[in-house]
């Protein structure tokens, strides 16, 4: 059970009940990690925006969820997982491969790197190595792909440490964040 509420359709204040529908008309459904968030609407308008303005940066759908896994995967977070690998699994990633991504690796060396280096984020605090950059440049990222991976990470690390604090009811079919 939740530790907190995780605002339903029938009781959200009207900037919140327009964030739900708007949810909804995209995904269908409002996941509860957003209805947990809903409870401060700027954070739940915060969270969403941070979303939408990084889909349109340079990854492709695929890369943002196995970034997402893999940051699930280190912080733990059975939510994260759970919903990073249905949203995969409709992106046609197999089931090996979201397991892979659980562990932050990839068989495509560009992904890899992506993976290796968010995970080099995580276990930091950001606070890299010189070697981890360079490791990163040398598999053929650029700046802009160090920078649109740290967005990722910073995204996937609020909604980790929302669900921890909340201890949200999944609502999608529920994954381990420890990779099988």
């Amino acid at each position: 059970m939740s530790r907190l509420t995780q605002i339903g359709d029938a009781s959200p204040k009207p900037e919140v009940a327009a964030l739900f529908t708007a949810i909804k008309g995209k995904i269908g459904m409002v996941p509860n990690l957003y209805r947990v968030a809903a409870n401060q609407p700027a954070v739940l308008t915060a969270l969403l925006g941070l979303n939408e303005n990084l889909a349109a940066g340079g990854f492709s759908p695929r890369t943002r969820e196995a970034i997402a896994l893999a940051v699930a995967g280190a912080n733990s977070c059975d939510y994260c997982a759970s919903a990073h690998a249905a949203i995969s699994g409709s992106l046609k990633v197999s089931g090996p491969e979201i397991d892979a991504h659980l562990a932050g690796h990839s068989e495509d060396p560009r992904l890899a790197a992506i993976l290796k280096l968010a995970l080099a984020i995580v276990a930091q605090g950001g606070r890299i190595a010189d070697a981890d950059l360079a490791a990163a440049r040398m598999a053929g990222l650029s700046e802009s792909d160090v920078v649109e991976t740290v967005g990722q990470v910073v995204l996937n690390i609020f909604t980790n440490y929302l669900n921890h604090v909340a201890q949200t009811d999944i609502d999608f079919p529920v994954r381990s964040a420890k990779a099988a």
